[in-house]
């Protein structure tokens, strides 16, 4: 590992989502087993907790930032981990249609004003979200929405309070924007977070051919950026010879998984773990990944 902190691979952990336990049954919903999930999942090899919050009465999503601050403030009470929460999307399953920007960031700001968050998840675009499951069926998808007037206010709250944007790449046009956008509003150098998906039709399919043509864009239009390979309805192990030799990380957990995959969170991170490190790479600390993303705030040279 050089000064900067390069040359391990980060592992990051999203651990429900929006889906609720009707389309994925093992996600932790409640405080409590969020936190004991994401505990396990960083001593497994994980520094990167990406989570929901759900509200238990309902099993609904809830943006409360109280419910946030319980989530992070447990995960990080035993272990040392980057913990950041999710952004209301309308359509899969958090109601933020109607939304001023805001509205919708509003608990980004409270947890970036109590300082419990490094990292604010903002995507640079929309996209039309159809599972091939639904459209055989004629069952119509939805639009993921991101207003670039979102987006702006979103990275304005990064450069304010000093959080790197994880942007979720679903089609390559996200990866321009993204580049364009962190220039024009000079926050903290963001994560590219490659979406593919074997059941949903945005972006690619898990090829070589589709991480070629992300990683040729993004030498493009923003070099030298930190990448990972994540997606929905997808498993992402069979990529991680490719993705460890490219310099890239990985993102795992329930969150991404093929609905109804049968395994625990940890078990995902746990196959993980060992696919980077049978390929020769070493798992990043959150203290590496630190100086890795910022490495002129960390003291490297």
């Amino acid at each position: 590992m050089d000064a900067a902190g390069r040359g391990r691979t980060w592992l990051e952990v999203a651990l429900n989502g929006p889906w609720t336990r009707k389309r994925q049954p093992r996600i932790p919903v409640t405080v409590k087993e969020i936190v004991e999930e994401g505990i396990a999942c960083v001593k497994a090899g994980a520094a990167i907790v990406h989570a929901h919050a759900y509200d238990e009465a309902s099993g609904q999503q809830t943006e409360s930032p109280d419910v946030y601050a319980s989530i992070i403030d447990g995960i990080r009470s035993k272990v040392d981990a980057i913990v950041y929460p999710a952004t209301a999307a309308a359509g899969l399953g958090a109601q933020s249609a109607g939304q001023t920007p805001r509205q919708r960031f509003a608990h980004i700001e409270e947890l970036a004003r109590r300082g419990l968050i490094e990292w604010a998840a903002i995507d640079p675009g929309s996209t039309n979200f159809a599972l091939y499951d639904d459209l055989r069926e004629d069952k119509p998808g939805f639009v993921y929405l991101n207003p670039e007037e979102d987006v702006r206010h979103g990275l304005k709250l990064a450069m304010r309070y000093g959080l790197h944007p994880s942007y979720a790449i679903y089609e390559p046009g996200f990866v321009r924007l993204g580049a364009t956008l962190h220039w024009r509003e000079s926050c903290p150098a963001p994560v590219y977070r490659f979406m593919f998906s074997s059941g949903y039709t945005f972006s690619f399919p898990l090829e070589d051919y589709a991480l070629t043509a992300y990683l040729k864009l993004l030498d493009q239009v923003a070099p030298g950026a930190q990448w990972m390979v994540a997606g929905l309805q997808v498993d992402v192990l069979p990529m991680i010879p490719r993705i460890v030799a490219e310099g890239g990380h990985v993102r795992v957990g329930l969150e991404d998984a093929v609905h109804g995959c049968g395994l625990t969170n940890l078990q995902l991170v746990e196959r993980a773990a060992r696919g980077i490190c049978a390929v020769g790479a070493d798992l990043a600390t959150p203290a590496e990944v630190r100086l890795a993303i910022a490495p002129e705030e960390h003291g490297a040279v």
